[in-house]
């Protein structure tokens, strides 16, 4: 999941103001995709440079490498620049805010370019590579928002809904808030990453996280009972805030309809239909399975690697695992219709006024100096994830940032905006 900061915006703590977001889109868009990665509060404090450097060369593999494209006979795209993306990719490590970039880029789902800098494992010095494994956050609600509507399309759920019907007593005022509002975040319901009990603020709390409580076994119920302690944030409907609470409840609503987990209901009508080999939705496992990068705290008193954690903290809104190449693949299918009927794309891609025309269904709306963009932003402990994708399908853009921390540096938010820049402005 992410946690995100700043305003009414998609992904920002709103209390349900409206009106259009002022300043530079594309520094917008950074600011989303930078947003820390706040999973259960539980950050590291404002980091510095990572120090010391590894390896920090660009693996980059364009189309025109890439043996699967070579065979169908299709060069890189007009207007792809290699250069200035690889020059992107690294300067965001060489900035000081990142142990380790990975990107990709696509046209229509075919990759165009795809790099990789900094350093996968401090521990070994190995490379990043740019078809390692990452831990995506807050993506994971796309995923669950996809599954969601499949079973409104087959009648088995109505967005309108209300949430005492699918989960009898679960939440406060239940009766009067609906599927559709856990959904674009108008609930009102409070997020439980919030909560004291994951405040990395309090003293000791962060040492504490660091040496046993990341690998605290959570259960729904319990994320969401910590939520029912404490007062909505205003009446359902009636404003927008970012509630990590409203996936976990949709996670929940989709077991008790199907009669199976929320990750096992992805895992059959999303990953193995797509073919992402890459991608799993954890229930306990601690650690990234196959090669990736690690995620880090630089911390004054060293290095932290926090890599392996339990991803129950995050469960349904934001305990994925993936790819860039999967995570291209899966935004190309979403919004080419191979996954949701027309009606149910319709849904998911309407924006809530609530959230100044920002959030849909599980999908963020953002507006650049080059288009707009659908897609989402996650971020969860080392790790922060961008996926986006031009509605037409002509340039797909996924990122991945070993961060070291909640603070990023004004450096790397600029090397980022390059990065989003030459891969969306061009062709």
């Amino acid at each position: 999941m992410a946690e995100h900061t700043g305003g009414t915006g998609p992904g920002g703590r709103g209390s349900g103001r409206t009106g259009r977001r002022r300043g530079r889109p594309a520094a917008r868009l950074v600011a989303l995709a930078l947003a820390g990665a706040g999973l259960v509060g539980v950050t590291a404090p404002a980091a510095g440079a990572l120090g010391a450097p590894g390896p920090v060369g660009v693996v980059t593999v364009t189309a025109a490498q890439d043996p699967a494209q070579d065979a169908a006979g299709r060069g890189p795209r007009k207007g792809v620049d290699p250069r200035a993306l690889d020059a992107a990719v690294q300067a965001i490590v060489d900035s000081g805010g990142a142990s380790a970039s990975l990107a990709r880029v696509g046209e229509y789902g075919l990759t165009r370019w795809k790099g990789a800098a900094g350093t996968a494992d401090y521990a070994t010095g190995a490379p990043a590579s740019a078809t390692g494994r990452f831990r995506i956050g807050s993506v994971t609600k796309t995923f669950v928002s996809t599954v969601v509507l499949q079973l409104v399309a087959e009648g088995r759920l109505g967005l309108d809904d209300p949430v005492e019907r699918l989960l009898p007593g679960a939440v406060p005022n239940g009766p009067n808030i609906t599927l559709r509002q856990l959904l674009n975040h108008t609930s009102g319901l409070f997020d439980y990453t919030e909560d004291h009990a994951f405040d990395p603020t309090a003293p000791g709390s962060l040492e504490r996280w660091l040496e046993s409580g990341r690998y605290t076994r959570w259960t729904p119920q319990q994320l969401i009972a910590l939520a029912n302690n404490h007062p909505a944030y205003f009446p359902p409907g009636q404003g927008y805030h970012y509630s990590n609470t409203d996936y976990v409840l949709a996670g929940r609503i989709i077991e008790r309809t199907t009669g199976r987990t929320w990750q096992q209901e992805v895992e059959r009508r999303i990953i193995r239909p797509l073919g992402l080999t890459g991608t799993s939705m954890p229930d306990h496992e601690t650690a990234v399975p196959g090669p990736h990068a690690h995620g880090y705290f630089d911390l004054p008193t060293g290095r932290v690697d926090v890599t392996d954690l339990d991803p129950s903290m995050a469960g349904a809104s934001g305990a994925g695992i993936s790819t860039t190449a999967d995570l291209n693949t899966f935004i190309t299918a979403l919004l080419g219709g191979r996954l949701l009927p027309r009606p149910q794309l319709a849904e998911m891609m309407t924006v809530t006024p609530q959230s100044q025309g920002g959030y849909g269904l599980g999908l963020e709306r953002t507006t650049t100096d080059c288009g707009e963009l659908w897609g989402h932003t996650g971020g969860i402990p080392g790790f922060s994830t961008f996926l986006y994708t031009a509605p037409d399908l002509r340039r797909q853009l996924s990122v991945s940032m070993n961060g070291s921390g909640l603070s990023t540096p004004l450096p790397t938010r600029k090397a980022f905006e390059k990065l989003v820049g030459a891969a969306t402005c061009t062709g």
